[in-house]
């Protein structure tokens, strides 16, 4: 329409140009000049009319490249993801893409030049949220810079859009206000990630923290790179001294051969490997650690070991004493049934021997021989019989220091015959046990006899009796003798191991027993030529006395 008042126009000036020249030229100019102005007149109208085409020629070529920007624009915008809204001086909306317009509902609206708040009439639903736009813009105006918010949206389905939002004001050389550039980016699935790694991180670090047993991590050369704080419970070490130790460190020497070929298996078989390990505690102890390594897989690529280190210490020391139980359980019932078919054809061969000694002189070497070994084999039956005997115990009040005084009288004079003094040292108020008294003797006669026989140059025997607490009670027996070897103290209060060269082993497994049925423990300690020590405790008062 605008083209053809155009040409209309064009067309219209151009005849009253004409004619109204024409005209003026005829009245007022002379006729020898008519010509020349005439020629003139058409000459101006030519450079008139040409500088007219030329302006409109780059008004069109203006024109039609702002056209081409402003498409180019609008399929830049409209090809992102993102929110793209530019706003002029007055916070009215020039151009939005697409994406924009759907996020709010405007897709047909003619959005152009109209706020937020008026825009705001056309979509319900985002009415308040697009109402709040104009608040944050005007934000973004008064910081006078790029402002970046994370605004929220809500959505129909009930839930909501999370934005990255930046705002860019733009001013006039003046200062006053020319445009807002908006870009919005949808970040809802990044923070989804985000706190769902969070939560993974926390979840992994509660497992890691909180677990029962120590939960450690190593590199491929044995380096550690991180311990639990279960790890300083169970080892007594700080766990800050050990990471970036390597594992040797910790290891004892039998293991530490190993370590090379465990971390090569584990990498090349990528599984899972259960093992059990016994390392020293920071008190000197020796705990057992069943550990369970694998490997730790990272973009494809194992990177290090990964694992857990259960505390089974007390366990395999219950399982040690259920299975020294069962072996005196079985001895016992061996003992019911072989003690007395034993005894019997003993007695007559005792007296056979003494009936030939006594008739025949000459062999008198050969049957004292005869009757010791008897003697022996009797010893060993009635030791036997203790075990097999079901005891009937009657818990009594004793005084511990009087009972360990009667057996240091009984065994002094054996003491003396191995050169070896007593040293006994307890507290000055008595200690009354409820105990049965004849088994207590016997154990102390036992343990108290070891240490004597195991002086074989002498020395001193030290028994150490204190009370702890108020309801324990501890006696301690110390020797410097010649000690027991770590394979037989493994061994030790199991029947018919003895270190002694016509030892059984049964006296022992009889204290043992008689520790066992007072509900106390008792251990040894010892290295070899240097002695040994026997500890052990007992409780003042017995739960369940038949007393």
């Amino acid at each position: 329409m605008k083209k053809k008042q155009l040409i209309f126009l064009y067309c219209l000036v151009s005849i009253i140009w004409i004619y109204g020249s024409n005209y003026l030229i005829n009245v007022y100019v002379p006729v020898n000049l008519v010509e020349f102005v005439a020629r003139f007149k058409e000459i101006v109208y030519i450079f008139v009319t040409g500088g007219f085409i030329y302006f409109l020629i780059v008004k069109t070529q203006e024109l039609s490249a702002s056209k081409e920007d402003q498409k180019r624009l609008s399929t830049l915008i409209n090809s992102m993801v993102d929110f793209v809204n530019f706003k002029d001086g007055e916070g009215k909306w020039i151009e939005a893409n697409d994406f924009g317009l759907q996020l709010f509902q405007l897709e047909n609206v003619d959005y152009r030049g109209k706020k937020d708040s008026e825009l705001a009439e056309y979509t319900e639903f985002y009415g308040d949220a697009l109402r709040y736009c104009e608040i944050s813009d005007e934000e973004a105006w008064n910081n006078k810079q790029i402002t970046r918010i994370e605004e929220v949206l809500p959505v129909p389905d009930g839930t909501t859009r999370t934005f990255d939002t930046i705002k860019v004001p733009l001013f006039h050389p003046d200062g006053t206000r020319e445009g807002l550039v908006i870009i919005g980016r949808d970040i809802t699935e990044r923070k989804n990630m985000a706190r769902q790694l969070a939560e993974s991180q926390q979840q992994y670090q509660s497992l890691f923290e909180y677990s029962p047993d120590i939960v450690y991590m190593m590199d491929l050369n044995g380096t550690i790179t991180n311990l639990n704080p279960q790890f300083d419970g169970i080892t007594g070490f700080k766990r800050e001294e050990m990471i970036g130790n390597n594992i040797r460190t910790l290891l004892p020497k039998k293991y530490k051969r190993f370590l090379n070929r465990f971390i090569s298996t584990l990498v090349k078989e990528i599984k899972p490997i259960m093992y059990e390990l016994h390392i020293p505690h920071a008190n000197g102890n020796t705990i057992t650690l069943q550990c369970t390594s694998l490997p730790m897989v990272i973009n494809g690529t194992i990177t290090g070991i990964i694992g857990y280190g259960r505390d089974v210490t007390a366990l395999r020391q219950t399982e040690e004493r259920l299975r020294r139980t069962e072996k005196l359980s079985v001895v016992g019932e061996l003992s019911a049934s072989v003690a007395h078919e034993i005894r019997n054809p003993l007695t007559s061969l005792k007296g056979f021997v003494q009936l030939l000694q006594m008739e025949d002189e000459k062999h008198q070497f050969f049957y004292q021989i005869m009757l010791d070994e008897l003697n022996r084999i009797n010893h060993i039956v009635g030791e036997l019989l203790l075990l097999a005997k079901p005891q009937l115990l009657k818990y009594t009040n004793a005084d511990l220091h009087k009972l360990l005084n009667d057996v240091i009288s009984l065994l002094s004079t054996e003491a003396s015959l191995y050169n070896v003094q007593f040293e006994f040292i307890y507290p000055e108020k008595e200690i009354i046990i409820e105990c049965e008294p004849n088994q207590l003797k016997q154990l102390f006669i036992n343990i108290i006899k070891n240490a004597i026989e195991a002086s074989i140059n002498g020395g001193t025997v030290s028994i150490v009796l204190e009370q702890i607490e108020s309801e324990q009670v501890v006696i301690a027996v110390k020797d410097n003798g010649c000690g027991i070897s770590k394979e037989l103290l493994e061994k030790i209060g199991e029947p018919f191991y003895s270190s002694k060269e016509k030892g059984t082993g049964l006296g022992l497994t009889v204290s043992f027993k008689i520790v066992q049925s007072h509900k106390g423990t008792i251990r040894f300690d010892s290295q070899k030529n240097e002695g040994t020590s026997v500890t052990m405790t007992l409780p003042i008062k017995q739960k369940y006395s038949n007393k």
